[in-house]
């Protein structure tokens, strides 16, 4: 019977322990377009994990990436905030964790490297955008609710990704333009 399939996996980046979650459709036996999910704010909790197995159910082999650490999850806004704003601080780290978990994605036999791309939501869609900035090879990122802003345009390299940026018209916490 064909099902889908989800685990944890850990992995490292640097000195901080991470556990993301890999997820499949185990019928299909050959290489399939990966897509890396990065979680909102909170961190990575059942929301990424329900986004990536609905990708899974699409044909796409999903990773949900963890941002800030095995077992650690925001209980509060307050906590989030503190979570996701050393990130937002330290985009190198940011993009650093992100292709921690491309790199997961990328060597697991099921995924088409040739094929990758990378979604995420709020502040996980600002990590997305940064990777699109750091010139990662990926056919394409969509952020949702995503910070727009590039406080270090310096690093910035050739944006080879397709980008699809998602802001609600009335979304107060989204300025209007682009910097």
């Amino acid at each position: 019977w064909a099902a889908i399939h989800g685990e944890a996996v850990d992995y490292q980046e640097g000195a901080a322990n991470l556990q993301g979650y890999l997820v499949y459709d185990d019928a299909v036996k050959s290489p399939r377009p990966g897509v890396l999910v990065l979680h909102e704010w909170w961190g990575r909790g059942p929301y990424v994990r329900r986004r990536a197995e609905q990708l899974a159910k699409l044909g796409y082999i999903a990773f949900a990436a963890d941002l800030y650490g095995k077992g650690v999850y925001a209980k509060t806004h307050e906590e989030a905030g503190k979570l996701s704003g050393a990130l937002r601080e330290d985009r190198k780290l940011m993009r650093s964790r992100a292709l921690a978990g491309l790199e997961v994605l990328k060597k697991n036999s099921l995924t088409d490297t040739n094929r990758l791309a990378a979604i995420g939501y709020c502040f996980g869609g600002t990590a997305a955008l940064e990777l699109a900035r750091d010139a990662t090879a990926l056919a394409g990122v969509v952020s949702f609710h995503g910070g727009l802003d590039t406080p270090h345009p310096e690093t910035t390299g050739p944006v080879k990704a397709k980008i699809l940026a998602l802001v609600g018209a009335e979304d107060k916490f989204i300025t209007a333009g682009i910097p």
